[in-house]
């Protein structure tokens, strides 16, 4: 019987105080908080699972409150995530249910979070994002490929990443619609997805990440990309997720 097989982390890193990423896989959510060791979950194939992470919006408050508030709102609407205009329709809740949170309350004005994942279908994957956090096909022969639509500017010259993002549910005074990025892709055994922040992809280049899919799976495999992570500064909170999909 196929089955998807969920492997997730999430640390704050090395230079941040607290944690402000989440994560959710099916009903199972992690919010602002630290896994010790990766934790690994395994649904059958059939009813629609959503797998996405949140990055709270860094410099600006209460960036776990939106990333939180986000994940758990999928958790929620994820079983009925059909296909590309449900995800849209969810992700523009998402979005209003951000703004809706802060009005009126001064501690939580202009929070905001990015948001990347991917519905697993019975035989489709829809992936989605807004702002930077990030989609990776890890199944592709030539190596690793980003199949989600990072929503930032190029970086400066001389440098691989940028911390600007151009639009993220939530983020500013008044409300703000978004247009999130959802793609339909076709779904097969042995196919393998890595969801993450920008905390992962920052320090760690697409190569190094290629490397340790390459060469590990499942709580391995996360731990090896956490270690890179961390054995490159940790700059950043780091939450991520791998998907097997087996039989």
């Amino acid at each position: 019987m196929p089955y998807i097989a969920v492997t997730a982390l999430s640390h704050p890193g090395l230079i941040r105080d607290h944690n402000e990423d989440s994560l959710v896989a099916g009903p199972w959510t992690l919010c602002g908080t630290v896994t010790e060791n990766p934790q690994t979950l395994v649904f059958p194939l059939g009813t629609p699972l959503v797998v996405a992470v949140a990055d709270g919006l860094g410099g600006q408050p209460a960036g776990e409150v939106a990333s939180s508030l986000v994940v758990r709102q999928l958790a929620t609407l994820g079983p009925a995530l059909s296909d590309e205009q449900s995800v849209l329709d969810a992700l523009d809740i998402c979005n209003r249910s951000v703004y809706s949170a802060a009005d009126g309350d001064p501690d939580l004005t202009t929070m905001g979070t990015t948001v990347a994942g991917a519905v697993v279908l019975p035989d489709a994957l829809l992936v989605f994002n807004v702002g930077d956090s990030k989609v990776y096909d890890a199944a592709v022969p030539d190596g690793l490929r980003q199949v989600s639509v990072d929503d930032s500017p190029l970086p400066p010259p001389g440098h691989r990443t940028t911390s600007a993002v151009t639009q993220t549910l939530g983020g500013s005074p008044v409300f703000s619609a978004v247009t999130p990025h959802v793609t339909a892709r076709a779904l097969s055994v042995g196919d393998r997805y890595l969801v993450c922040t920008d905390g992962l992809t920052d320090p760690c280049p697409d190569e190094a990440i290629d490397g340790v899919m390459r060469k590990y799976d499942g709580a391995r495999a996360a731990f090896e990309l956490w270690k890179g992570a961390i054995e490159a500064g940790g700059p950043d909170n780091i939450t991520f997720a791998t998907l097997h999909i087996g039989e």
